[in-house]
């Protein structure tokens, strides 16, 4: 082989390599968008929909992530000491000071809403549930409890660690039997 075949073929093989190599960072390569499609397609839902969050003491629920409703994400996280759970909803809606007491927290609620801006983001309470809707690059990510059960401090952590998995998170998410049963 020629030296500058081996040039041209050492040029061709290099985006190959450095994928690979960068797989496991956090920097959004090929590889983790690729994993991500995956995933996202397995649930049922697009990739831009799918976020998670970090609380000390809680640990998402593998068999609770995947599709909600019709195309929205949902993961829950539950907490290592007593059980208690929140929910992370994620969907394409919007939410403003105008339309946020309108969208109730639970699907087919009729108690009275009430929404307060909390920084950048919403805390908003209706009857025993309350929850964090964080706004973010068109859509609205959701961490959802039971009032009694999640505090509100708790809540706002996971509001604040809102992010995009990358493939650590992305493989905790995933169940260990890619959804057969065992």
């Amino acid at each position: 082989m020629t030296q500058s075949a081996r040039a041209l073929l050492s040029l061709l093989l290099l985006p190959v390599l450095l994928t690979g190599c960068g797989a496991d960072q956090k920097d959004g390569t090929a590889g983790a968008a690729a994993d991500l499609d995956a995933a996202a397609q397995s649930w049922g839902v697009a990739p831009e929909l799918v976020y998670v969050t970090e609380v000390s003491g809680f640990t998402v629920l593998q068999p609770s992530v995947g599709v909600y409703g019709d195309d929205d994400f949902a993961a829950v996280y539950r907490s290592e000491k007593d059980g208690a759970p929140f929910g992370l909803f994620v969907d394409r809606r919007t939410l403003t000071a105008d339309n946020c007491p309108e969208q109730p927290l639970v699907e087919g609620a009729t108690e009275r809403v009430t929404c307060e801006h909390d920084g950048a983001v919403w805390y908003r309470k209706a009857g025993d549930h309350h929850e964090y809707a964080v706004p973010r690059d068109g859509v609205v990510i959701r961490l959802s409890a039971d009032a009694d059960k999640v505090d509100r401090t708790v809540l706002r952590k996971a509001a604040e660690a809102v992010h995009r998995p990358d493939n650590a998170e992305l493989a905790a998410l995933l169940t260990s039997t890619n959804g057969a049963d065992t």
